[in-house]
């Protein structure tokens, strides 16, 4: 991990422009200012590490982000604040403390609106785009987890059009065979997939039948080094032994550049093409997205959300089928997504296009012990899986200030989480990690889609919750679950 963070180091003069010093420094003067902050991030982080369960972590990380108002350190650490606050499901607060500007460039293709080309949804048209390839690479900004959620969407398709091989850059080696044989992945399987995101896109992924790849680098280096090794992985583990296999990597930003130095090298992309022959489709997720007040969109962007009003991802295609692209030398489509739209705190994107529904949770789960974390399981899943869903209830206001939003919740603590139809087990967990509530909770039928949480979720038509007493109840009796297995619920 700190291998991946040293070469995030390496773009953060370039990053850091969005947010300038308030004194003025010399360039020389600014990066040694960053890494200062770089060394006092990672030891913060690694004392964090310490702390027992993930709410307390947090909770330090948030706590030396607000301790510290230093420009350069707010910068560098809050890119570790906002991957944990997408742990904790507060994705809102995640791109406020950490997002890169989108400004106009010369190398930018004209605008969507100005050349004639018309919108589409971009689930319909990449898969359209994706037939007869042999890979299609999307990249995500990892701390602004709307751009995992086409990814999601589209995964039961690209399978039907006969993809055989899932790849994403988060995974672990160590844990990728296991993994498959469980079918979801726990916090030894990746960073990213602690992100409940993320590790859906892997679930989903096992469920429908493709095989995983973890293809991330194990060699010393950076740079070219680390680009290299993965694309080697990545043609070592899936095409140098199935020629006819069919590929979809989930990767980072401009690792799946296709031209263009980067980082002193060549990208993962290119390395990869050179290595296979096999030219990939290449999906740019991160740069037409809303950023947060005080950095900014890129003007095509804003012109766009005006005139169009999405409300879903779309991409722009010629008359002829040509899909438009941000930067023509880099990649072959740009997907823009529409604003967050919020309701009680989160972010109605997590509904990924109605496959999950809101369920509303309160602070009942949390026996008046905040800050508390929500999660919710599958039923068929281990007490150590990822959960569907997570997010922190407080027992107070939610805090607004200029910086990060911390909690979900309100005065009377209360929030949806968002959740397939089926079963889960749904737990309150104390900042000493300790679990104060367990629950089981049925949500019921959601408007569209695939991959139920078990083979018998599909006989759910209304969303029903019972307590399980923690089988100390003289008034709990034993039930049959949806997953048919025996469950303890309330009279």
């Amino acid at each position: 991990m700190r291998a991946v963070l040293i070469a995030l180091l390496a773009c953060l003069p370039l990053q850091a422009l969005a947010a300038a010093p308030e004194e003025v420094l010399t360039p020389y003067q600014w990066q040694q200012a960053q890494k200062v902050a770089f060394d006092k991030s990672e030891s913060v982080y690694t004392d964090a590490l310490k702390r027992n369960g993930l709410l307390a972590q947090f909770k330090d990380m948030r706590d030396a982000y607000r301790g510290d108002s230093n420009k350069a350190f707010r910068i560098v650490f809050g890119q570790y604040l906002s991957w944990y606050q997408t742990f904790v499901g507060d994705y809102i607060g995640a791109h406020a403390s950490y997002s890169i500007r989108q400004l106009a460039a010369s190398d930018d293709a004209p605008s969507p609106l100005a050349g004639g080309e018309t919108a589409k949804p971009a689930l319909d048209a990449i898969v359209d785009l994706a037939k007869g390839r042999k890979a299609i690479f999307l990249n995500e900004a990892h701390n602004v987890a709307i751009t995992r959620t086409l990814t999601v969407e589209m995964l039961p398709r690209l399978r039907a059009e006969g993809f055989t091989y899932f790849a994403a850059e988060t995974l672990y080696q160590s844990d990728v065979d296991a993994m498959q044989k469980r079918g979801y992945p726990t916090p030894a399987s990746g960073f990213y997939t602690m992100e409940p995101i993320a590790a859906e896109m892997v679930r989903s992924a096992i469920k429908l039948g493709f095989k995983i790849v973890a293809y991330e680098s194990e060699k010393p280096g950076n740079g070219d080094v680390r680009e290299y090794a993965q694309a080697k992985n990545l043609y070592d583990s899936v095409f140098k032994h199935d020629p006819a296999a069919r590929l979809v990597v989930n990767a980072g930003y401009a690792h799946i550049q296709e031209n263009g130095r980067y980082l002193g090298g060549r990208s993962m992309a290119q390395h990869f093409r050179k290595l296979s022959g096999i030219d990939p489709l290449t999906i740019e997720q991160t740069m037409l997205i809303d950023h947060p007040p005080g950095t900014s969109n890129h003007p095509y962007y804003n012109a766009v959300m005006a005139a169009l009003h999405p409300t879903g991802p779309i991409v722009f295609e010629s008359k002829d089928g040509t899909p438009w692209t941000l930067k023509p030398k880099a990649y072959d489509v740009s997907v823009f997504f529409p604003a967050d739209q919020v309701r009680d705190g989160r972010p109605t994107w997590l509904d990924l296009g109605g496959l999950r529904l809101p369920y509303s949770v309160s602070g009942k789960v949390c026996q008046d012990e905040y800050p508390c974390l929500v999660e919710a399981r599958y039923a068929n899943e281990g007490d150590d899986a990822i959960p569907a869903d997570r997010l922190v209830l407080d027992g107070t206001k939610s805090t607004t200030t200029g910086d990060v939003r911390l909690f979900q919740g309100r005065p009377e603590a209360h929030a949806n989480l968002f959740l397939r139809p089926g079963s889960y087990r749904l737990t309150g967990t104390n900042s000493e990690n300790r679990i104060v509530q367990r629950q089981t909770i049925t949500v019921g039928k959601a408007r569209t889609g695939t991959i139920p949480a078990d083979a018998e979720n599909k006989k759910v038509a209304t969303a029903k919750k019972s307590a399980t007493c923690d089988g100390t109840s003289p008034s709990a009796i034993p039930v049959r679950g949806l997953d048919d297995k025996p469950v303890l619920r309330c009279r």
